[in-house]
């Protein structure tokens, strides 16, 4: 292995090791103005940023493996961590679906929307650089693994693209209910990645081509 190969895995695993970095802040700051300001759908993305970084832990052991040319089957703990993984994300949905129902029938709204605009927009534009040098790194490797942890990733986007919207136009609308829409788009995605985590536990040898 030459010294721009090893240069580049030494990078893709720091972008690996950042994406867990960014995913705890960002879980802990949004899950407190969640929670401060009652704002349902902001609570849950940053419970999904934890989920996100338990996530990205396992793709920081793969690529050690990757790096040490361990061809070897996928240990049991790495099948045990994709399941507790897909059952935190449909515990989250279920609790999301819970307090949707519980917020329309009470009819409770968020104090304000601002914190979710601020974390949403810096959500987008941090992921967007990561699924950027991610990509561009795992061509310079023609590593599949890389390509697809990359792809993946642009579900964050997506999911802050949701709560971002819903924001916005509770925050200059005040339309009823948004939040809980919102909430039910974090839901949605919680329960899509829920199932595809399991998906891998079953079948980790096709993980390589995973949310292409």
């Amino acid at each position: 292995m030459n010294f721009t190969t090893v240069r580049l895995w030494v990078r893709a695993t720091w972008l690996a090791y950042l994406t867990v970095f960014y995913n705890l802040i960002e879980g802990l700051v949004s899950v407190y103005f969640g929670w401060k300001d009652e704002s349902l759908s902001l609570f849950g993305f940053g419970i999904d940023s934890f989920i996100e970084s338990l996530s990205a832990s396992g793709i920081i052991v793969m690529l050690h493996r990757i790096r040490n040319n361990e061809e070897s089957a996928h240990p049991r703990y790495e099948r045990l961590a994709l399941r507790i993984t897909a059952i935190s994300f449909w515990i989250l949905g279920i609790g999301l679906l819970y307090g949707i129902v519980n917020n329309i029938l009470h009819k409770e709204e968020p104090v304000t929307t601002i914190p979710g605009i601020v974390i949403t927009l810096l959500s987008i534009v941090f992921m967007m650089f990561l699924y950027t040098a991610k990509i561009r790194v795992g061509k310079k490797l023609n590593s599949a693994p890389i390509i697809a942890d990359a792809r993946c990733g642009l579900v964050c986007v997506y999911l802050s693209v949701v709560v971002l919207a819903a924001s916005l136009l509770y925050h200059f609308f005040h339309i009823p209910y948004i939040d809980a829409f919102g909430a039910a788009g974090v839901a949605y995605f919680s329960f899509k990645e829920g199932i595809e985590a399991y998906q891998k536990s079953n079948h980790p040898e096709a993980c390589n081509d995973c949310c292409k």
